[in-house]
């Protein structure tokens, strides 16, 4: 009886090693993606800001004009509004 139970525990313990094994060989590879995806992220991110100079000068420009126009466009009065004003005829509609 004794054997039985000893050979029941060693195999029980040389499962538990194998699955401690397994678990420890999964976790190093689950850190090497994580660390590929943080340097890819970390590259990602300083070519993103790696804008030339002149560019963003540029780009800078241009929002510069569209606020300026959008403010205009607020503050003026639209052209494009009929006004009321007195009809002038011509001396052809008054011979008509």
């Amino acid at each position: 009886m004794t054997q039985s139970v000893s050979f029941r525990i060693t195999r029980t313990a040389e499962e538990v090693a194998q699955t401690l094994n397994a678990l420890s060989q999964r976790l190093i590879k689950l850190e090497d993606r994580l660390e590929n995806l943080e340097l890819q992220l970390e590259r990602q991110s300083s070519e993103a800001n790696a804008m030339p100079k002149e560019e963003l000068e540029r780009l800078n420009g241009v929002d510069r004009l569209l606020t300026d126009c959008r403010d205009l466009l607020l503050r003026s009065e639209p052209q494009w509004v009929d006004h009321p004003n007195p009809v002038m005829c011509s001396e052809h509609d008054l011979a008509a």
